[in-house]
């Protein structure tokens, strides 16, 4: 690794698995004290229990006073905040669907999570980041755009929806040295995205689709993401990189 990231402080949410994982796991080798958020504590643990500079943070990002609680607890022990990544998300697979068969419990939960989880982890990076500026990068995902992967009525709303947060609060900081980007990967081996199938031979339709020829892996993901998060990036606010083997050229 580079030092890219040497001396930064980050917050990585949904840091117990996948993307997640990988982007605090990225930023630590490349030089940063990273805080990896996630509400559960056994998992982050685990994650970490290896790993000297990534600290565990639980929390619940549906919940602002937890959120603000980690931030603070980040603050007080840093005296400031440069890198957040909002990550955390939930697909509730077997239970979203088209919208005239959606309940609304699982439109609730999954806009609780995905947007308002979202909304709060920026809401609290940006408060802690006016003093001195940083990087805010948003996961995003492809259904929030074109509609891949139809019937997935709450999860692509709340992504649609994330992309407008990072539009408008990238445009509403800039001035105050805040950059704000959304890292979209495709079909990537997390738990998430394979928990779409478990099938071997309907994975395969959807990597034949890649033009690249492959599933992305968290790696990838997290080489974007300490681009983003990095001084080289300095001159990157408000836009949205796709991480998918091409697939968004199709």
């Amino acid at each position: 690794m580079t030092g890219r990231l040497t001396g930064k402080i980050a917050v990585v949410t949904g840091a117990a698995s996948g993307i997640g994982l990988a982007t605090a796991l990225r930023f630590a080798a490349e030089g940063a004290e990273v805080h990896g958020l996630d509400r559960d504590a056994d998992r982050l643990a685990e994650a970490f229990s290896e790993t000297e500079h990534v600290h565990p943070l639980v929390a619940d990002i549906t919940d602002e006073r937890s959120v603000a609680d980690a931030f603070d607890a980040v603050l007080a022990r840093h005296g400031r905040l440069d890198i957040v990544v909002a990550n955390a998300g939930v697909q509730l697979f077997g239970h979203d669907a088209a919208i005239a068969d959606l309940d609304l419990a699982v439109w609730r939960r999954t806009v609780d999570i995905n947007f308002t989880g979202t909304f709060l982890t920026m809401k609290h990076a940006v408060r802690g980041m006016l003093p001195t500026g940083g990087a805010i990068l948003v996961t995003g995902s492809p259904t929030g755009l074109t509609g891949e992967g139809g019937g997935f009525t709450a999860y692509s709303a709340t992504k649609a929806g994330g992309f407008g947060l990072v539009r408008t609060v990238a445009a509403d900081y800039a001035k105050a040295g805040i950059r704000v980007n959304s890292v979209v990967p495709g079909f990537t081996t997390t738990p998430l995205v394979t928990a779409i199938s478990d099938n071997e031979e309907q994975r395969a339709g959807i990597v034949s689709r890649v033009p690249l020829g492959r599933p992305g892996t968290p790696e990838d993901v997290a080489g974007m993401m300490v681009y983003l998060a990095s001084d080289e990036a300095a001159f990157t606010t408000g836009s949205t990189y796709f991480i998918d083997g091409g697939m968004s050229t199709l």
